[in-house]
């Protein structure tokens, strides 16, 4: 979609029905409506259009005023073996863009059932910096640096040409351990534990304004889908609601912001934190998180609702830590920090005890997306192995069989006891 953007003013994304789908390619992991929802946050997109025709017809095309259609590089046929784009392609009308290399669902569905852990990375700038991951020197650095280009042209407005959101990689006090946890309030009596970990900017995109309220959120954003983008959106709704309480829509602030900023920006600014593959993993076991902390990055990016992003963000955002967040340092902790219907897992603190003695926690309560989750994905993938399996067959994708799903099941069952475990080690240290 970046790409398509790239090419004009303006992008119209067409999305085909759960049953055109299941016809021509097989089925679908997320509704017609998570789709829709997902397409409309991404801020390259102008307009998301539902039922859109699995063959593109130039009668559909122009109804909704588009010149050209956009697709990859890859071969797309319908269920008769013909392609796709046959008749807007004989008029001139199709442009090929390059297929993106990265994740595929064909690709996630198969960690989801084989349970495996390859994708993990320990240490993000570790990677872009070419000092870890498969290869030789050579290799890993190549291989940095196209992750850290991939990451600065998703981090891009709305036209996908010009900065967007920032991003930085917060680097803890103390060696990576993913079973550390901050003190989760630093408002007691100092100790040694009480250090802030330092923020690296990596990508420098559209700053916070001193007018912006800054809003602080975290989770692992794991298979991003509606239930995050829902959740983001809310935070959006109810701090634009605050700003309109202040004036801030009226016409001449709306005049001053344009004039000294260059575009009327919103009333907050939302930096997201984001934990580690380890970290997440150590508390929700398996192979959680099924997409390693990078694809969750790039997930992240083009969300409309994101402003910045905060990598390896602790578990416990205790106050050092939110008074040290970008454009947070001199001035104290952000204004306000959010957080989700539901809880990551089990912990022996709360991990906003100082953002609640502070007065600047604020719940999200429950939403029509609430139950899309990474776990709630991976059920419907488990219901519906026998289609997922003809699909990946399709793909050349070996079959998993129930053998996979018994492992999964059992895999799940086993990080259910360890979380236990492990929360009842933390309440005794605590």
């Amino acid at each position: 979609m970046l790409q398509a953007r790239q090419l004009g003013n303006e992008l119209w994304v067409g999305i085909h029905s759960d049953e055109d789908i299941l016809e021509h390619k097989g089925p679908t992991v997320m509704t017609l409506d998570e789709r829709v929802f997902a397409t409309e946050a991404c801020r390259w997109v102008t307009k998301a259009v539902p039922y859109a025709p699995y063959v593109t017809t130039l009668p559909w095309i122009t109804h909704y005023g588009c010149k050209y259609v956009v697709h990859g590089d890859d071969i797309t046929s319908d269920s008769g073996g013909e392609d796709c784009y046959r008749f807007v392609k004989g008029a001139g009308r199709f442009k090929v863009v390059k297929r993106t290399p990265g994740i595929s669902t064909t690709e996630l569905v198969g960690r989801m059932l084989l349970c495996t852990k390859t994708h993990f990375i320990k240490n993000l700038e570790a990677v872009l910096n070419g000092e870890e991951g498969s290869g030789n020197d050579q290799e890993r650095k190549t291989t940095g640096a196209e992750m850290r280009s991939r990451i600065q042209s998703y981090a891009t407005d709305e036209s996908g040409l010009s900065p967007g959101p920032e991003v930085y990689l917060w680097t803890p006090p103390y060696e990576r351990n993913p079973g550390h946890l901050l003190p989760a309030s630093t408002l007691d009596p100092p100790s040694p534990d009480h250090k802030p970990g330092s923020f690296f900017r990596l990508i420098e995109g559209r700053p916070a304004h001193p007018d912006q309220r800054i809003i602080y959120v975290d989770g692992g954003w794991d298979l991003f889908s509606s239930g995050h983008i829902e959740f983001l959106r809310l935070i959006t709704s109810h701090e634009t609601y605050l700003g309109h309480q202040h004036g801030w829509d009226e016409a001449h602030r709306a005049a001053e912001r344009i004039a000294q900023a260059g575009w009327d920006y919103p009333p907050c600014f939302v930096i997201v934190g984001v934990h580690d593959d380890e970290v997440i993993n150590y508390w929700k076991g398996v192979n959680y998180p099924i997409m390693n902390v990078y694809e969750r990055l790039l997930c992240l990016l083009p969300c409309r609702y994101v402003h910045a992003v905060a990598v390896s963000a602790p578990f416990m955002p205790n106050h050092v830590y939110l008074s040290s967040l970008p454009y947070c340092k001199g001035r104290g902790p952000p204004d306000m920090v959010y957080h989700g219907p539901t809880g990551f897992t089990p912990l022996p603190q709360d991990p906003y005890t100082d953002a609640k003695k502070l007065g600047i926690f604020r719940q999200i309560e429950s939403h029509d997306f609430a139950d899309v989750n990474a776990a709630s994905i991976v059920e419907r993938i488990l219901k519906g192995r026998a289609m997922y399996e003809e699909r990946q067959r399709v793909k050349g994708v070996k079959g998993l069989g129930e053998e996979a799903v018994r492992k999964r099941e059992e895999e799940e069952r086993v990080a259910e006891e360890l979380r236990e475990k492990r929360l009842q080690e933390a309440k005794e240290q605590s």
